[in-house]
């Protein structure tokens, strides 16, 4: 849901080229601000849904339910890959630096090496994974849940990547947490024991046997 709220309030389409990205970014204090706090939140709060709503699935396809936990929490872990430009074309709007510096140290950023390869991990890992969450959890949680789920990142690209519109994307993501609060429900029932029958019940149980 936090990430829903990130899409919702980005400044900046994700398509946009690096320097009005950094432009809208400096022009938007506000939103970014709050960007870069949900971010923090998402960071917190979204490997540990990955694996409440993982239980569930191991339980009901372990080998599905195993791999799709996998991806989508190297997915997930890996988000800090995308705020690294919002963070640097921030603290440059603080700084004072000019946007066309900061577009060049945001751009070295991404290209090294590891920003690549976490933010390669986030895009299959978050996308993959989720799906198959959704597909492991098809008898576990409510159908309408399930289909949520399965459905919700690849509308986020849909929204995000080739016809954006940022709250149909927040929306999109809003169904990845409806998925996973239904998971986490099933989580609850299954970890909350059953109050034992009254001994008049146990009684007569054992008497009609």
């Amino acid at each position: 849901m936090a990430i829903g709220l990130v899409r919702g309030f980005l400044p900046y389409d994700t398509v946009d080229d690096p320097t009005r990205i950094v432009e809208n970014i400096m022009a938007s204090p506000g939103a970014s601000t709050a960007v870069l706090w949900l971010a923090y939140l998402a960071l917190l709060t979204l490997p540990l849904g990955v694996l409440v709503a993982a239980r569930p699935a191991v339980a009901a396809r372990p080998v599905l339910g195993s791999v799709a936990a996998a991806l989508a929490w190297l997915g997930f872990l890996s988000l800090f890959a995308g705020a690294g430009g919002d963070t640097i074309a921030a603290a440059a709007r603080e700084a004072g630096v000019g946007v066309e510096p900061t577009v060049q140290l945001a751009e070295a950023a991404e290209a090294l090496v590891t920003s690549a390869t976490a933010g390669a991990v986030f895009v299959v890992g978050h996308i993959l994974g989720t799906v198959l969450l959704g597909v492991a959890l098809w008898r576990v949680i409510p159908r309408w849940a399930a289909v949520a789920l399965t459905a919700s990142q690849p509308l986020h690209l849909l929204f995000a990547v080739f016809v954006t519109n940022h709250w149909a994307d927040a929306a999109a993501w809003s169904l990845t947490g409806v998925g996973f609060a239904a998971a986490a429900l099933v989580t609850l029932r299954q970890a909350t024991p059953r109050s034992p029958a009254p001994l008049d019940t146990r009684a007569r149980t054992a008497a009609a046997t």
